[in-house]
């Protein structure tokens, strides 16, 4: 069985490309370094890293166990860390991508509650309706509606039946009317926002077996999605908003839903990590937290 210095070593090697950088990382010697490379090498049968003269880069089977020396120690660290947050709470960095809306409007004062209940935990938040690419920004997890693009992500419900919902204010209904069905918004002011650079005018509602898509259009169009609902309280027009984010509009009247025997377009709110030894106890945590308070706004 290697040791989990060992281990270390080489991740921190591969990672550097260099034995002396690993070292250093380490607190060790070089020599120290090495000798632990080739005791790895000699328990396994295999040669790790191709080395020459000036470099050294990981061999195809170096590659394939790199990952599951990550894995490894990752779920080591992870037990470590929920020992330790038995005693002591949960704690560390947890950083949460969200988007815009429900991000200003829903999420801030429920992570307040979240640091109350733990308030070890530095919360770093990014708010914005472009899509955090998870591989290369610094964001651990983020909050996204929809189904996920990308296959590869790991999603942890947090309310799989959510829909979006049309929706307006008393002012603009009283001077406009109010449409009946879903094919008379093509009459109607439309606030429109982006989504992945393009005007999202094309509104979707089921009922039964029968689905309607309704092309709409306005003179109000936003890249943010919560100018589109204050542009609703203002009774600019009709809105098509994610449930969760005017739930606490139309619950103190702001805003009035439309057509409620058609349902709008299914969007499943998730909490996406992008791999599995990233589902720490704090992401798990805060899952089971958004879950019990976006469960309380179900429709």
């Amino acid at each position: 069985m290697s040791s989990i210095l060992d281990l270390e070593i080489f991740v921190r090697t591969a990672d550097s490309g260099s034995i002396s950088a690993a070292a250093r990382a380490l607190e060790l010697t070089p020599a120290a370094a090495s000798i632990a490379l080739k005791r790895l090498e000699t328990r396994l049968g295999i040669r790790l890293f191709a080395r020459s003269t000036r470099s050294m880069r990981l061999t195809e089977e170096g590659r394939r166990y790199l990952e599951s020396v990550r894995l490894a120690l990752a779920t080591l660290a992870e037990g470590e860390q929920a020992l330790k947050q038995q005693t002591e709470g949960l704690s560390g960095v947890l950083q949460l991508a969200a988007p815009s809306d429900f991000g200003r409007n829903v999420l801030l004062p429920w992570l307040d509650g979240f640091k109350r209940e733990h308030p070890h935990i530095q919360l770093q938040l990014l708010l914005n309706d472009r899509h955090a690419d998870l591989f290369r920004e610094t964001v651990d997890v983020a909050l996204r509606f929809g189904v996920p693009s990308d296959s590869t992500l790991v999603a942890l419900p947090i309310l799989p039946e959510h829909r979006r919902v049309a929706c307006a204010s008393h002012a603009y209904l009283e001077r406009h009317g109010t449409p009946q069905n879903p094919a008379e918004l093509s009459e109607h002011s439309a606030l429109l926002y982006l989504r992945n650079g393009r005007p999202y005018n094309t509104w979707r509602f089921h009922r039964e077996d029968e689905t309607v898509e309704v092309e709409v259009r306005g003179d109000y169009l936003s890249d943010d999605g919560e100018v589109a609902r204050r542009w609703a309280l203002a009774g600019h027009g009709i809105a098509y908003k994610a449930w969760l984010d005017v739930a606490e509009d139309v619950r103190a009247g702001r805003l009035l839903t439309l057509f409620d025997d058609w349902l709008g377009e299914s969007v499943p709110f998730n909490l996406l990590c992008p791999h599995r030894v990233q589902v720490s106890e704090r992401v798990k945590v805060l899952q089971a937290f958004l879950r019990e308070r976006c469960e309380a706004l179900r429709r």
